[in-house]
């Protein structure tokens, strides 16, 4: 079992190499991004974007270029839709987003005819977090892709979840669907869905793992607040997987894991035919290697 995000790294190192495809790779974030992830030696990677301007930031930075292949596209749109080919060729296991507008980024991974979304799939986003204060990784969607998830794409979520789970060593996850309240308040979409959720858990419709809901958050990640409120069950206190109703509490959870508590993050796009890689301008390197490492593993 991987117990923290450092193991990522020795455990993807000792599986078969993984080829990372980067569009538009036309900024110093994307290619410090994938040639630390390479000179480490954790992927290849192919960057597609202008030539000239990759091979100036590998030079401004002290970058071995020769150590990255390098695809001349500068037009972000065709760049995006060769990388995607390049995916359905199996000519690479892992996409990364470089300095391309998101929208046409995604359009590409959409494509009814040559994406990489195949039919009952949906695009989410789970990210695994390290957080000091609680005792294993957690994993958790959705903080950047759907605003607000319908019963039928949580269900999907939670498939992508346990997946990851897997992948990363935990055997029967345990999911906590998150709401206000283990009270279930008719009045709340995120109640009534946790509930029906936690009964097609019970029923054997979702496979796999253990799912409880409705769990209010503190009741989810807190044995103690689970022993006072009386509330059992093997999920509560010790859930692996945090379900959250809908965009706004899972980005608000995941900026205060990063900033008031100082936690580690691995993020991925997930339901493509690949794990897609989001970084920020803002994530640490650390973060961005995590991430690859992640969707290597994954992939």
């Amino acid at each position: 079992m991987i117990k923290n995000l450092a193991d990522l790294f020795s455990t993807v190192l000792q599986r078969p190499k993984r080829t990372l495809v980067v569009v538009s790779a036309n900024d110093s974030h994307s290619i410090e991004a994938a040639y630390n992830a390479v000179t480490s030696g954790l992927i290849r990677a192919r960057l597609i974007g202008d030539e000239n301007c990759i091979k100036k930031i590998c030079s401004a930075e002290n970058f071995d270029s020769s150590l990255l292949e390098i695809i001349h596209q500068p037009d972000d749109r065709l760049a995006a839709t060769l990388a995607v080919e390049m995916i359905r060729k199996k000519e690479g296991d892992i996409l990364m987003k470089g300095l391309i507008p998101t929208d046409q980024f995604i359009k590409a991974i959409l494509d009814k005819e040559k994406g990489l979304l195949d039919p009952g799939n949906i695009l989410s986003h789970v990210t695994v977090i390290q957080n000091p204060n609680y005792h294993k990784l957690m994993i958790v969607s959705d903080v950047a892709v759907l605003p607000l998830p319908d019963l039928g794409q949580k269900v999907q979520m939670i498939r992508y979840m346990v997946k990851t789970a897997l992948a990363l060593g935990i055997s029967l996850p345990k999911v906590a669907v998150i709401a206000p309240s283990e009270q279930l308040l008719m009045q709340l979409e995120s109640s009534k869905d946790a509930a029906f959720l936690s009964k097609m858990g019970e029923r054997g419709q979702i496979k796999g793992c253990l799912i409880d809901g409705p769990l209010a958050l503190d009741l989810a990640i807190d044995p103690e607040s689970a022993r006072i409120k009386g509330i059992g069950g093997e999920v509560a206190g010790d859930a692996d997987c945090l379900l959250f109703p809908n965009l706004d509490t899972g980005n608000v959870f995941y900026k205060t894991n990063m900033k008031l508590a100082k936690a580690e993050s691995a993020a991925m796009l997930v339901g493509a035919r690949v794990p897609v890689v989001l970084t920020s301008r803002g994530d640490s390197t650390l973060t961005k290697q995590y991430s690859i490492a992640l969707a290597s593993l994954v992939s």
